[in-house]
C-alpha cells in the first residue's frame, strides 16, 4: 500500500471540478486552500483540505509525509496539444526562417512536413520510442502527467500505424498517460496535390479502419486550412471517424479564416486547436457547443504571427485550454513556462486563467477532466510542488519553471 501525504502547503490550487471551465467566472476560480493538506493511497486522492483537516480525518504515521511550508502545490499539468513522436529535425529550416524566407521558400528547399515524414519514415520503431520516452522525461520536468501525442508525419499507413505503435509504447512505459490522436490528414503528400479529397478517401479506407479496430488511437484530427483539407474534406473524415468510435479534434482557423471553428462547433469536436483566425461567431458558436479552444501561444511566437484571441474566447464564454503544440518544425519547444508567460503577457489572460487552461480545461480538452486535472478526491494523485509560496510565481518567474517536485499516480516521479 502506498500512501503519501503533503501537508503545511502555502497555496494548495485544486482547479477543482470534473468538467472543464466556461467563462471568466468559472476560469478565475482555483480554489485555492491556505495551509492546505492533501492525502493519497494507491495512486487516488483520498483528502483534500486544510492541513488541520485532514490530519483530523486520518493516522499521519501511515504515511510518507511531505512538507509543502512555504510552497504552492498544484495539479500536474495537462499539455493537450503535442506532435512528441517524430524522426528527424528541423534546426536548418528554423534558421532559414530567421534569415527570412518564406514558407514557400522553404518548402521548395525540401522543407516542412514533408521534411518529417522522411524523418519519421526512416526511423525505426524502436528509435522512435526511445526519442519519446526521452522527450517526455523532458515535459514531466515541467509538470506535465498527462500529454497527447499525434501522428501526422507519416500521411501513409505503415508509418502512421508505426507513429501510434511508438505513442501506444511511451504509454505503457513512461509514468505521463499518453493520449494517442491520429492525424494522418496532416498534410497533402505530393503524389495527391490537388486531389486532398481522393487522400481523404485513402485514409478512410486504408488506415481508419485499422486505427480504429486495434484502438490505436482515442481521437482523429485533421488539418483543416486553406490550400491543406478543406471542410467538406474535414467534415467527411471526423463524422467517418466519430462512426469508426474515434472521437474529434481540429487543426482549425490557424492561417485563414476558412470555418474550422463553425465545423467544430456543428460536429461537437471534443476541441478546435490553434484558432489564430476564427471567427466571433465560430468562436461563440464553440462555446455554445461546449467544444474546447485549445490555444498554442508558443507557436505564434515561434513564427512570429498574431496570437489567438483568448481573451475574447474566455468571454464569450469559451473553456480555454493552453498546449505547447511541441513539434518539430514550427514549435520545437515542450516548455510550459514559456507557455504560461505568452498566454498571460501576449493572450490576455489571468494567472487564474492560465493555470485552469492548463489543468481542468487541458484535460477536458483530451476527454480527462473526470479523472486528472483538478485535486479532487477520487481522482489520480497527478500533483506538482511547486518552489515558490504562490501560484503566481508561475508567469512572475518568466520562462523559468518553478517545479520542485512531481507525483504521478500517487508515486514521486520527478525531484528537481
Amino acid at each position: 500500500m502506498n500512501k503519501i501525504l503533503i501537508v503545511n502547503a502555502n497555496e494548495l490550487v485544486t482547479c477543482s471540478g470534473h468538467e472543464a471551465k466556461f467563462g471568466p467566472e468559472a476560469m478565475n476560480d482555483l480554489g485555492v486552500i491556505s495551509n492546505g493538506a492533501i492525502a493519497m493511497e494507491d495512486g487516488i486522492i483520498t483528502h483534500v483540505g486544510t492541513t488541520e483537516e485532514v490530519l483530523s480525518q486520518i493516522n499521519q504515521d501511515d504515511y510518507a509525509v511531505i512538507d509543502a511550508t512555504e510552497k504552492a502545490v498544484l495539479p500536474g499539468f495537462v499539455d493537450s496539444h503535442t506532435h512528441f513522436i517524430f524522426g528527424g529535425y528541423r534546426a536548418d529550416e528554423y534558421d532559414w526562417r530567421l534569415r527570412g524566407l518564406s514558407y514557400v521558400e522553404i518548402m521548395n528547399r525540401g522543407g516542412g512536413i514533408i521534411n518529417s515524414v522522411k524523418g519519421t519514415d526512416e526511423a525505426s520503431l524502436d528509435e522512435l520510442v526511445e526519442l519519446g520516452l526521452k522527450r517526455l522525461d523532458s515535459m514531466l520536468s515541467f509538470g506535465v502527467t498527462t500529454v497527447e501525442g499525434k501522428s501526422g508525419y507519416g500521411l501513409y499507413k505503415e508509418t502512421e500505424l508505426k507513429q501510434l505503435e511508438a505513442l501506444k509504447q511511451c504509454d505503457d512505459s513512461h509514468p505521463i498517460d499518453v493520449v494517442k490522436t491520429f492525424l494522418g490528414a496532416h498534410s497533402v503528400p505530393k503524389e495527391y496535390k490537388g486531389r486532398g479529397h481522393e487522400f481523404i478517401d485513402y485514409l478512410i479506407d486504408e488506415v481508419l479502419p485499422i486505427v480504429a479496430e486495434n484502438n490505436l488511437a482515442e481521437y482523429c484530427d485533421i488539418f483543416c486550412e486553406d490550400k491543406v483539407f478543406s471542410v467538406e474534406e474535414s467534415r467527411k473524415l471526423l463524422l467517418t471517424a466519430q462512426k469508426m468510435g474515434l472521437k474529434s479534434k481540429i487543426h482549425a482557423d490557424e492561417i485563414v479564416q476558412l470555418g474550422g471553428a463553425e465545423l467544430a462547433a456543428e460536429i461537437k469536436a471534443t476541441s478546435a486547436d490553434h484558432l489564430l483566425q476564427a471567427s466571433d461567431e465560430g468562436i461563440k458558436a464553440m462555446a455554445e457547443a461546449g467544444v474546447i479552444a485549445t490555444c498554442l501561444p508558443c507557436t505564434a511566437f515561434s513564427l512570429k504571427e498574431h496570437y489567438a484571441r483568448a481573451r475574447f474566447m474566455v468571454d464569450s464564454g469559451c473553456a480555454v485550454a493552453v498546449a505547447t503544440d511541441f513539434n518539430p518544425g514550427s514549435c520545437h519547444t515542450e516548455s510550459i513556462p514559456l507557455a504560461i508567460a505568452l498566454s498571460t503577457l501576449y493572450m490576455g489572460l489571468t494567472t487564474e486563467e492560465t493555470i485552469s487552461a492548463l489543468t481542468i480545461n487541458g484535460a477536458a480538452a483530451v476527454g480527462r477532466a473526470d479523472t486528472v486535472g483538478s485535486l479532487d478526491v477520487g481522482k489520480k494523485a497527478d500533483i506538482v510542488i511547486h518552489e515558490f509560496p504562490s501560484y503566481k510565481f508561475l508567469p512572475y518567474h518568466i520562462g523559468v519553471s518553478t517545479v520542485e517536485v512531481v507525483i504521478k499516480n500517487g508515486e514521486v516521479a520527478f525531484v528537481k
